[in-house]
C-alpha cells in the first residue's frame, strides 16, 4: 500500500465532522467554493489537495499547520513519523512505482512464485497472495513483490530482486532491470 495514501487514511478515519469543517474553511484560499462544498471526509479534502499539489509525499507543511490549527497533536505526530521514515528510507530500496516492479511484473509470468522463494517470501505470504489476486496473474507478481518489500523493511534491495532473478534462469529480465 502506498504510505502516503495510507498516513491520509489514518488521519481521515481519525477526524471529526467538526474537524473536517474547520479543516475545509482553513482551505479556502486554496481549494475553489463549489468544490469545497462537496467535500465531506478528510480523505475528500486530502484528494484536492494533491490534485491542487498543495500536499504530497515530499510537500507536508500544509498539512501539518492544518492539523496544528484544529489541535489534533497525535495526527501531527503521524505525520512527523511519516517524515521520519521517508527522510531515513534508503535510495535502493524499490518502490512499487519504479522500473523493477513494473519489469519483473511484465516479465515472469508464472514464474513468480519460484521468484519469490528465491527471496525468502514465507509460503503464508504467498498463499496470502495467491488466494487474492487467483484470476489476475500480473497483479499477483505485483502483489507479491510489495509484500516481501513490506517484509524486507529497510533491507529490500533492488540488488537483491536482480540475484534472485538469475538464481531462477530469468537473466534477461535481470538484465532489464538493471539497465
Amino acid at each position: 500500500v502506498d504510505r502516503f495514501l495510507s498516513l491520509q487514511l489514518s488521519i481521515s478515519s481519525g477526524l471529526s465532522a467538526a474537524e473536517v469543517k474547520t479543516m475545509k474553511f482553513l482551505c479556502r484560499d486554496k481549494i475553489a467554493k463549489r468544490k469545497l462544498e462537496s467535500v465531506e471526509s478528510g480523505l475528500e479534502l486530502f484528494s484536492i489537495l494533491m490534485e491542487q499539489q498543495v500536499i504530497a509525499p515530499d510537500q507536508l507543511g500544509f498539512l501539518k499547520e492544518l492539523l496544528q490549527h484544529i489541535k489534533r497533536r497525535d495526527l501531527l505526530l503521524l505525520v512527523e513519523q511519516f517524515e521520519q521514515a521517508e527522510l531515513h528510507a534508503p535510495d535502493d530500496q524499490p518502490d512499487e512505482h519504479e522500473k523493477p516492479f513494473d519489469v519483473i511484473r511484465a516479465n515472469v509470468g508464472r514464474d513468480w512464485k519460484k521468484l519469490m522463494r528465491e527471496l525468502g517470501l514465507p509460503e503464508v505470504k504467498l498463499d496470502k497472495v495467491e488466494t487474492a489476486y487467483r484470476y489476475d496473474l500480473e497483479e499477483m507478481v505485483f502483489q507479491a513483490l510489495r509484500e516481501w518489500q513490506k517484509w524486507k523493511g529497510k533491507d529490500a534491495k533492488v540488488a537483491d530482486l536482480i540475484k534472485a532473478l538469475q538464481g531462477c534462469n530469468l537473466k534477461l529480465v535481470a538484465d532489464w532491470i538493471e539497465d
